[in-house]
């Protein structure tokens, strides 16, 4: 795509979703932490299934550490890989109680320190919360990004790289939510529904479904 037509993607996107919100449910910047912790292999829907429950009784991360690691696993057990998870969850609410005060840092080099935060889970922390123009590359941005020829590239990176230098300042705050949304519920992996694709005109995918 060229700038005029990354512009006209992201304005169609915009009008549709003036406002994009995660679809994780949280109630302060430590329980988004522990949802995106949670989120990796694991779908929005199953990780708030899980923390409904979890999030009227933790609001930081000494009431975590309170809770314990076998009481942590009682909450999250129905998600994919939640003994890991557990560890790393109860390993970061110790690191944030001991060197960050018990609060949540607002930069990346201080994110990937915590135990199951990546580069990835930090872009969308610094998003969402410091409202920091970041794109966490999922599966669903990567399949997009390429698949459109809004960015290529053969890593989540190198993608990242590539949609910070062309998406236009004024939609970089929100680009990360359209860009999941319409990975998630639109430009499908298996089949996407091109049909229903407002930027199916812009997109340079050949094997169209229309």
């Amino acid at each position: 795509m060229n700038k005029s037509q990354i512009r006209e993607f992201f304005i169609r996107l915009k009008d549709k979703n003036p406002e994009p919100k995660s679809e994780l449910e949280w109630t302060n910047s430590y329980t988004l932490l522990i949802a995106v912790v949670l989120s990796a292999q694991s779908t929005d829907v199953g990780v708030n299934k899980a923390t409904k429950s979890l999030f009227k009784i933790i609001k930081t991360p000494q009431d975590v550490l309170n809770l314990g690691l076998e009481g942590i696993k009682e909450y999250i057990k129905t998600i994919g890989l939640y003994n890991t998870k557990a560890k790393n969850i109860i390993a970061a609410a110790d690191m944030l109680v001991n060197d960050f005060n018990g609060k949540v840092p607002c930069t990346r080099e201080e994110l990937i320190k915590l135990p199951g935060v990546g580069r990835k889970s930090a872009n969308v922390i610094l998003n969402i919360v410091f409202e920091q123009p970041t794109i966490a590359v999922d599966t669903h941005i990567f399949r997009v990004s390429n698949r459109t020829g809004l960015a290529q590239g053969k890593t989540p990176e190198k993608v990242e790289e590539m949609l910070l230098k062309v998406i236009p300042d004024e939609f970089i705050l929100h680009a990360h939510h359209w860009l999941v949304l319409h990975g998630r519920y639109i430009c499908k992996a298996r089949k996407p529904n091109c049909q229903e694709c407002l930027v199916n005109d812009l997109c340079e995918f050949k094997e169209k479904t229309i």
